[in-house]
Order: C-alpha cells, then sequence, then structure tokens
C-alpha cells in the first residue's frame, strides 16, 4: 500500500495538477517536471493517471473528471453482483451462448477503461525504453495475479484448502486477458508518442486520422482473429471426464471450418492446441445451454440425450478471443484521446455518443441478420461492438451526471470503489476477504459468520433465498466494499500494480 499522486485533468491552459489523497481536503499543487516518466496504470489499478509537465508554479483551478473512477467503480460493482447473485437470478449471469446478459457486459467495460486510462497514462512519454519496461512489468504483474486468482490455485471463498496440479493448473483468466490488450494498446501508445500530434485538424475524423496506429494495431488484430474464426478448419477432438473415480472419454463429431456453434468453433480449437484441453476453464456456461439442461438458462444435471461436448472443458477467455478483445481496448484509447484533446463537454459528448450509437447499430445488424452473433464466449465482432458501444453510452451518461451537471455525491461510493478497483476486485470479487472470515469457522467449515449472516439476516427474514442473497451482495458485500473503500480513500491508502 503506498500513497500515490493522482491525476487532475486541466481544462484550461493545459496546466495539470497533482492531488495527494488526505481526507476531504486534497492539496492541489502544479509541479515542474523535466525528465520525469509518466506512470501507466491498468483499469483495476488508482483512481487515475499521473500526469506532469513543463508548467509554472502557479496554482490554477481545474476540474476533475471523475467519470473515469465511477465508470471502473460500476465495473466492479457489476461483476460482483452478476458473480453472487448471478445463481440466484440467471438471467443476469453470462449468456449460454448467444445473446448478451448483464454479465456479459463486465469484462468489455474493464478493457473499455483499461484503454481510456492508458491514452491519459501515457499521453507522454518523455524516455519510450523506460516506458516500455514498465508496461512489461504491470503486464507480467497481472498475469501472475490472474494464475494466482483463478488458475486453481486459489479455492475460495468456501474451500480453505488451496494448491492446484500442476497438470490442471487454468493459464487464462479475465486478469490475463486484460494484461494481454494492456500490453498491445499500451505498447503501441508509447512507441508511436513522437508521431502523435499536439493538435487536431479540423473534421470530425480527424481525431482517427491522427492516431492511425493505434487503429491499424487494432484492426490487425481484427483481421487476425476473422481470418482464424472463419477459416482454421477444426478436426474431430476427444476428452476425457473423471467422475466417482472413473474416466470416460467423450468424441465430439467436427470436421468443418467456420463454425460458430459451442461444439466445433476455432476459438476453442485454438485454445486446445496451444494450451492443452486440461488447461482449460472445466465449467463452460454452455452446460446451461437447452440442449444440455432442462433447466435452462439455470444450471442443472445434463438430459439423457445432451451432446457430447456439454460435458466438455472450454476457455472463455482464451488465446484467440482475447486478440478479438485488443479492438475495445483500442476504442477505450480513442475516447482517452477525445478527452485529453476536445477540452469543450459538448464536442466529447459527440464524438463519444456518436460513435457509441454506431458501434450498437452495427452490433444489431449483424446479431439480427445472423452474420455474427453476439457471443462473449467467443469474443465475436458483433459483441465488441454491442459492448463496446454501450460502455460508451454508459460513460457518456455518467460524464454527463457526474462531470457536467455536478452530481457527484450519488456517485461517490463508485468512485471510492474504483480508486481501490484491485483491492475489491481481490477481496470481494475473488472472494479472498470471505475465505478469510470463513476460516474461523465453528466446529466444521459450513458453520461459519459468512453463511450465517447470509442465512439468518437475509434470506430467513425475507422468507426468500433469491431476494435473501440478492439483498446480501448488495448491502454485505458491495455496500461493505464501498464503506471500506471510501475509508481507504480518506486515509490515502490504494493498492496499485
Amino acid at each position: 500500500m503506498e500513497d500515490p499522486k493522482r491525476l487532475e485533468e486541466g481544462f484550461g491552459n493545459g496546466t495539470k495538477l497533482t492531488t495527494f489523497a488526505n481526507g476531504d481536503q486534497d492539496k492541489k499543487v502544479a509541479e515542474t517536471v523535466h525528465e520525469n516518466e509518466e506512470k501507466s496504470r491498468t483499469t483495476l489499478d488508482l483512481p487515475a493517471e499521473e500526469q506532469k509537465d513543463e508548467q509554472p508554479l502557479i496554482k490554477q483551478k481545474t476540474k476533475r473528471v471523475a467519470t473515469l473512477d465511477a465508470f471502473r467503480g460500476l465495473t466492479i460493482v457489476l461483476m460482483i453482483l452478476v458473480d453472487d447473485a448471478g445463481g440466484a437470478y440467471p438471467r443476469i449471469d453470462h449468456s449460454p451462448w448467444n445473446g448478451c446478459t448483464l454479465a456479459d457486459f463486465v469484462l468489455p467495460f474493464f478493457l473499455f477503461i483499461v484503454g481510456v486510462a492508458v491514452a491519459l497514462a501515457l499521453k507522454r512519454v518523455p524516455e519510450v525504453k523506460s516506458a516500455i519496461r514498465k508496461i512489461v512489468l504491470r503486464t507480467l504483474k497481472l498475469v501472475f495475479w490472474g494464475i494466482l486468482l483463478q488458475g486453481g490455485y486459489s479455492h475460495a471463498p468456501y474451500n480453505l484448502s488451496y494448491g492446484v496440479d500442476m497438470k490442471q493448473i487454468r493459464w487464462c483468466g479475465i486478469l490475463q486477458r486484460i494484461a494481454l490488450v494492456y500490453f498491445v494498446v499500451a505498447l503501441i501508445e508509447a512507441l508511436t508518442t513522437k508521431l502523435r500530434p499536439t493538435s487536431l485538424k479540423s473534421g470530425h475524423f480527424s481525431i482517427f486520422t491522427a492516431y492511425k496506429w493505434q487503429w491499424i494495431g487494432g484492426f490487425v488484430a481484427f483481421i487476425i482473429y476473422m481470418i482464424t474464426t472463419f477459416s482454421l478448419f477444426v478436426p474431430d477432438w476427444s476428452f476425457v471426464v473423471y467422475e466417482d473415480d472413473k474416466a470416460e472419454r467423450y468424441t465430439v463429431k467436427c470436421g468443418m471450418r467456420g463454425h460458430l456453434g459451442p461444439a466445433c468453433n476455432a476459438v476453442g480449437y485454438v485454445d486446445r492446441q496451444v494450451w492443452g484441453i486440461n488447461h482449460l476453464y472445466a465449467e463452460p456456461v454452455w452446460a446451461r445451454l437447452r440442449a444440455c439442461t432442462f433447466s435452462s438458462p439455470g444450471s442443472g444435471l445434463f438430459r439423457e440425450d445432451a451432446p457430447t461436448w456439454c460435458r466438455a472443458p472450454f476457455e472463455p477467455e482464451g488465446l484467440l478471443s482475447s486478440v478479438s478483445a485488443i479492438v475495445t481496448g483500442t476504442i477505450g484509447v480513442h475516447y482517452g484521446h477525445v478527452l485529453i484533446h476536445y477540452k469543450d463537454h459538448a464536442e466529447r459528448l459527440k464524438q463519444w455518443v456518436l460513435m457509441g450509437v454506431g458501434l450498437l447499430i452495427t452490433a444489431c445488424v449483424l446479431h439480427f441478420t445472423d452474420a455474427i452473433p453476439i457471443n462473449k464466449q467467443l469474443y465475436s465482432f458483433s459483441y465488441v461492438c454491442f459492448t463496446a458501444g454501450a460502455a460508451a453510452i454508459v460513460f457518456s451518461g455518467l460524464y454527463i451526471l457526474i462531470d457536467v451537471w455536478g452530481l457527484r455525491t450519488p456517485f461517490l461510493f463508485l468512485e471510492w470503489i474504483g480508486m481501490n478497483a484491485m483491492l475489491v476486485f481481490v477481496m470481494a470479487a475473488q472472494g479472498i476477504f470471505a475465505a478469510f472470515v470463513n476460516g474461523w469457522y465453528f466446529e466444521n467449515p459450513n458453520n461459519n459468520l459468512v453463511k450465517w449472516i447470509q442465512q439468518h439476516v437475509f434470506i430467513d427474514v425475507w422468507k426468500s433465498e433469491r431476494l435473501g442473497t440478492l439483498l446480501y451482495v448488495i448491502f454485505a458485500e458491495i455496500a461493505f466494499w464501498a464503506v471500506v473503500s471510501g475509508l481507504l480513500h480518506k486515509l490515502g491508502i490504494y493498492w496499485k500494480l
């Protein structure tokens, strides 16, 4: 934990003020800096990016873009909600295949705000080599935490054991995908620092041409994904299911290319070839499809006539789908560039909303014509457009409410969570804090404080497991971590990578 500096985005003559968190009163000081490197941070890091310019040592009134923290906090809140209440409300849990639910917006929202943060953090790069070293180091940290939390080593919150068989470790996950996207977009941003303009030419599309290398990078990722998805031949494949100390092998018949269904898509084939089938996610959401269970969209026993692939592993954060996710990060970088170059609220919103609406329209056309269905598991191009468009609209809406209209107080809890997003992600979304509490049980591990509160304070009082679970998540998790994050903010304590 440390007391880091926090960005203030200047709206006047470009002077940047650095704020030190200190209770409710922040000290704002303009710093003269000659050869100081700017720190890039991911969406799970600090509230904003530290940026330093050569400016006279004078005080200047600035306005902070609080929407960045609020959007980041909203994404964390959505993750906690859908992860812990999704079992009670399957309609908000991940879509079993085609379609988009509330849970399916979480990861793209993370990647979107990663892009925005990268654009601000790397607005100026005095020393490219040093910046690249920091980008690589931060990427490795994200990968390490991702494997530790989602690779099978941690069994939180209810299983108090730890450890993973290296023959079955899961190499992919949420933080690993964020790491890849961050690495690519940040690297392009750092390497093109001398090619970027200090001011834009006139015209709506000038900002696109000014940052053509960022868009070229996103386009390359798009081409790689599309060509591989529709041209790679997928042969028959098999897997083994271990149940009751018995092993049974299943075979999935494919022998095709360009398939976008669960069994024979190129996304799954690439992961099976690169990582190995034993290192993929063992409980894919497609098991909740109607073809697999009569309990759909919820979880349940497999149908007797369920296809063999219903029992197969599949990696939702796999390699090829993560290449497609780079496009989401690229779109986020563009929104950060708009924030940097346009100082007028109306012009910013015009750029953001027009692009967001265009993305949503593109996604709907692709989906409803069955050209490319919206699919989170494949991270299809229509899914990229739909979720990035939604992120753009939500980001613009928060910007209007918080930064234009000044309605900051109702969203302070989101800002606090966003300022300590990495901490809340690890402790709440990944269940580490709940596992710590559960470790102090009475007589047996199932008789612990977390389950007692959930059962007796919420479920029994409301006489409903579904409603009680939802209220528990809202008050005992989201509200609790909002308060903790607020206290840490007052103390100036943040967890950054």
